[in-house]
């Protein structure tokens, strides 16, 4: 059985930064990409990062460049974000998803989620 549990989320001031983790299992790590979304109260569910498993290769929307990175640990078949400075605006329910095949910043490419972890960003 697929499984994907994000982990990490919480309570942070504008300017900070979470960490957060995408733990995989049931499924050959190395075959898939995984992705970061996050759904804010009242809007869309929004991709803003992927990684593929197998060769390393990143992605990011233009919302989230420069500030977040996501990262990949094979041996602990985890996907890693590492998030800075923080906005408000980055409040949300952050999820982890996985496909197989190349990573994508199209919502409707992945097939498996996780249940999601809440960060709110105080001002």
């Amino acid at each position: 059985e697929v499984q994907l549990v994000e982990s990490g989320g919480g309570l942070v001031q504008a300017g900070g930064s979470l960490r957060l983790s995408c733990a995989a299992s049931g499924f050959t790590f190395d075959d898939y990409a995984i992705g970061w979304f996050r759904q804010a109260p009242g809007k869309e569910r929004e991709v803003f990062s992927c990684i593929s498993s197998s060769d390393g290769n990143t992605y990011y929307a233009r919302s989230v460049k420069g500030r977040f990175t996501i990262s990949s640990d094979n041996a602990k078949n985890t996907v890693y974000l590492q998030m800075n400075s923080l906005k408000p605006e980055d409040t949300a329910v952050y999820y982890c998803a996985a496909r197989v095949g190349p990573p994508t910043l199209k919502i409707y490419d992945y097939d498996y989620w996780g249940q999601g972890t809440q960060v709110t960003v105080s001002s």
